[in-house]
């Protein structure tokens, strides 16, 4: 089997974008307007018809089985609004992600986003994540190091603000990709240097800390291949060794995964070479921030299936690792 761990609803119903939209207006007006959910009216067939032609056609041209599917990343948007706009937006996209779950339950299964909001605590986000794991059998998260879109305004991932939230993934038994949303700050742009800047800002933050000595069972996974941080592991490693934290190994890769959202075969070479095979999680972020065609290899940037199979250094175990059995080692309530 070959479960791919980073996938977005990233080809929702117009009714979604429309019920933003609305929050829009409604902050416009009054920014401290107080949302709930409400209701959108989407049918079962709107949604078949928004996967089948889309995830779950790719899924099967490539050749893969499962995606761990969440909301879009770049819409989680919460920096806008209040704690009330995220809170209904966050439980309408949830709601959505279990629905196509629903409706494909041999091919998509779910992890949902969670309500936060610059500067304020992370009680409803504890509260999501408990209904989403424990009621609606979501098996993961997506959790923001930087909800304010890039002014970095909360603390950093090895403070004791985020403590809470850490316990409650060690109680739920799941785990959280780092995952930012769309960049507000003018010198950046979202998939491009703000994403793949977050994911070594987050590993950063991490390694100074001791997050991993506090939560030895914390599992948290770095997409897009981990940003910078593979093709600097040689910095990374004398950083940790000047500033007496010890063989950088040792310190971060019993808690951290990377996945394989690399998009060309010498990336996904030097991932592989750099990073033990136990902590790479097989990925392909489809449908999302690369959508093209390579004129290369006439391929599709995101059909990173390819590049697994077209490393020659990996054997059929590891191959098997990291198509299927990292995923059902880091992702404890997977259930095939």
């Amino acid at each position: 089997m070959i479960i791919d761990c980073h996938g977005h609803y990233t080809t929702t119903p117009p009714q979604v974008e429309a019920y933003r939209n609305d929050q829009r207006a409604l902050l416009a007006k009054d920014p401290n307007h107080l949302f709930t959910k409400g209701d959108v009216k989407i049918s079962d067939d709107e949604i078949r018809e928004s996967i089948a032609n889309n995830q779950l056609k790719l899924q099967q041209d490539r050749g893969t089985d499962l995606t761990i599917f969440s909301p879009r990343a770049s819409w989680m948007g919460h920096d806008l609004g209040n704690a009330s706009t995220s809170q209904a937006w966050t439980e309408l996209c949830n709601d959505l992600i279990r629905r196509v779950c629903d409706l494909f339950p041999d091919n998509f299964v779910p992890v949902c986003q969670l309500p936060q909001s610059p500067e304020t605590s992370l009680e409803n986000s504890i509260a999501e994540l408990s209904r989403c794991v424990e009621e609606m059998g979501f098996i993961g998260c997506n959790l923001n190091p930087d909800p304010s879109g890039g002014f970095w305004k909360d603390p950093r991932l090895g403070d004791r603000y985020w403590y809470p939230f850490y316990e409650k993934m060690i109680e739920m038994d799941v785990p959280a990709m780092i995952h930012v949303s769309g960049a507000c700050q003018h010198s950046l742009d979202t998939t491009s240097s703000y994403y793949l800047g977050a994911d070594t800002t987050a590993f950063t933050q991490l390694l100074f800390s001791d997050v991993f000595t506090d939560f030895p069972e914390l599992k948290l996974i770095i997409p897009h291949g981990g940003g910078a941080v593979p093709y600097h592991w040689g910095r990374f490693r004398g950083i940790a060794q000047d500033r007496g934290l010890g063989d950088l190994d040792e310190r971060v890769l019993g808690n951290l995964y990377f996945d394989t959202c690399v998009y060309h075969q010498r990336g996904i070479d030097l991932l592989l070479d750099v990073i033990p095979t136990k902590n790479i999680l097989f990925a392909s972020e489809m449908i999302g921030a690369v959508r093209g065609i390579d004129p290369r290899t006439d391929h599709h940037y995101d059909d990173t299936k390819r590049y697994i199979d077209g490393n020659k250094a990996l054997d059929a175990a590891a191959k098997q690792a990291i198509f299927e059995g990292n995923a059902r080692r880091v992702f404890n309530r997977l259930k095939i």
